[in-house]
């Protein structure tokens, strides 16, 4: 059960530690004081959306810490499944909320808020007035005959089944198309497949082919260099070349070492050099002659670099995308051309699916009419302590066409009063009767769960009186053996609290500040006081709240 809750700029809330105890726990005081804040905050803690609005204004941050004492088995297991530990049964969780972020933590660990929020719904049940809210919606009613019926597994095997169904149906839908257009789509995928294989595609070929028409663009310039080089070196009609020079100057250096023997070392060199020269024309002859250069090259290319521009212009960015898209259109051709052996298979499948859900369906229709007999006789036992004896509470359930739920239409009905035909409750139920069945149908679901922890949120809202006290005692009732924290501004309720809170608001420096303190006998006294009268308490009235808080068991 919640032990603590440690709020950090929240609202108008600073600061402020809250210690609550087993038992009924009240939160009184008055309109405006930050009762809501609180109630906010532990949602927030819980793992709920929240906004950036609930930082006190002038804050970076707001913070919010719940302790959590003696937590039960199906916690432990839920908080080891996240990565998180929890071996003394003691379990802190922390939420930071900033402009920027919210940072989550369990027993110190890392975590984010789904994680916060699938803790939170195993540690507290928080009924509001949103809930009240949802027994005027009859869509929302499903989920609580459910609830009592435990059908999750039924429902997770039916949802399984129904989402097949909707998948063959589609795929059946898809295979019925017109004739005419699916043999529109086969002949443009003959045309395509056609055209992409004649074209012979190989991945890479375009680079390939830029690389050689590059080279046929500039082959006139090699041509040309290969052929000037081998005038230069062997002559040509104008003149003797470089290898003839150089034969004529070794002769002649030649001729001179043997008149002067100083020449020699010129004359060995200019021999070399005659020879290097000799070998170096034959290389450059080589590479002229063996020159392939054919003009209808160019053109080839061109018109082949047409063609794949053309297909990955269609098909693709490149050869291996058009490649990759010519086996997809094969498939989907061999499709089409078998699709009527597909379409028997998919009818055999369809017709196992709705045989399977329509079993699955019944099941689950059995299952809630049965929790929902139950359900009637608890929620009109609860409802008749409650102070409504003539209460009339029934649940429809009517055929429906097949969903994502189920085959049922579920809606609850109401008849408040002796002789009055039950009627749907967003038509004929007043507040205090909402409030009141609100908490009989929550009482009857709790008593389903081992949450520890229950919080009401001003679920006195228009009732008085009679009602009041009746509201009281079944609030104690639900507080045996749990923790029950409770929203109220009704001095019945809070006359029976184990422990009573009040939440309290001042103004300095033009700051709202809000304390939260736990009252004593006497402060018990003069809060009912104020409660009762919504002024300053006189005499007769702090008797009248004596006799509440002894007549509720509590004692100086």
């Amino acid at each position: 059960m919640l032990y603590s809750l440690k709020i950090e700029n929240i609202a108008i809330i600073e600061q402020a530690e809250i210690s609550f105890s087993p038992g009924l726990n009240v939160l009184t005081g008055e309109t405006g004081a930050g009762k809501s804040i609180i109630i906010d905050s532990i949602n927030a803690v819980l793992g709920e959306r929240t906004s950036r609005e609930l930082i006190r204004s002038g804050a970076q941050s707001a913070r919010v810490t719940a302790v959590f004492e003696n937590v039960s088995q199906q916690v432990k297991d839920a908080v080891e499944e996240i990565g998180a530990s929890c071996e003394d049964s003691t379990l802190i969780l922390t939420r930071v909320i900033s402009d920027s972020k919210n940072t989550c933590r369990i027993n110190g660990a890392p975590a984010t808020v789904s994680m916060l929020k699938k803790i939170g719904e195993r540690l507290v049940n928080i009924h509001g007035q949103h809930d009240s809210q949802a027994l005027l919606a009859p869509d929302k009613h499903c989920g609580f005959i459910d609830s009592i019926a435990e059908n999750g597994a039924l429902r997770d095997e039916y949802k399984s089944c129904f989402s097949q169904l909707v998948r063959v149906k589609k795929e059946l839908e898809a295979l019925y198309t017109n004739e005419d257009e699916k043999a529109a789509k086969l002949e443009l995928l003959d045309f395509q497949i056609d055209e992409i294989e004649k074209a012979a595609l190989r991945a890479g070929e375009r680079d390939e082919l830029v690389v050689k028409k590059n080279l046929c663009l500039n082959s006139q310039k090699v041509l040309k260099a290969y052929n000037a080089a081998y005038a230069a070196l062997l002559g040509a009609d104008d003149g003797a070349g470089a290898v003839d020079a150089l034969q004529s100057c070794a002769q002649l250096l030649e001729n001179a070492a043997k008149i002067s023997p100083e020449a020699e070392s010129a004359a060995k060199s200019a021999k070399e050099l005659y020879y290097g020269l000799a070998d170096l024309s034959a290389q450059v002859r080589s590479l002229r002659d063996s020159f392939d250069y054919n003009p209808e090259m160019l053109a080839e290319i061109d018109e082949r670099l047409d063609i794949i521009f053309r297909l990955t212009h269609k098909y693709g960015a490149d050869e291996a995308t058009v490649l990759a898209n010519l086996e997809a259109m094969k498939l989907e051709r061999e499709k089409i051309v078998h699709c009527d052996e597909k379409a028997q298979e998919l009818e055999v499948r369809l017709v196992e699916l709705s045989e399977n859900l329509k079993e699955l369906a019944a099941k689950l229709t059995d299952s809630r009419k049965t929790a929902a007999r139950m359900f009637e006789k608890r929620v009109c036992e609860e409802l008749s302590f409650l102070d409504m004896p003539n209460v009339r509470f029934i649940v429809d359930i009517r055929p429906a066409s097949y969903s994502s739920k189920g085959a049922d239409t579920v809606e609850f009905l109401i008849s408040a009063n002796a002789g009055e035909t039950p009627k749907p409750l967003a038509k004929i139920a007043s507040g205090g009767e909402l409030s009141r069945t609100m908490l009989a149908i929550k009482n009857v679901i709790s008593a389903k769960d081992d949450i520890a922890t229950l919080i009401f949120d001003e679920v006195d809202a228009g009732v008085s009186g009679r009602a009041a006290q009746k509201i009281a005692l079944k609030l104690k009732e639900v507080s045996d053996g749990r923790q029950v924290i409770c929203v109220t501004h009704l001095a019945q309720i809070a006359a029976g609290a184990d422990s009573h809170l009040k939440i309290s608001k001042s103004v300095e420096d033009n700051k709202t500040y809000t304390q939260v303190s736990v009252l004593d006998f006497e402060q018990r006294k003069y809060e009912l006081a104020r409660i009762m009268s919504g002024l300053e308490a006189t005499s007769l009235q702090l008797e009248s709240a004596e006799e509440l808080l002894n007549a509720a068991g509590i004692k100086n």
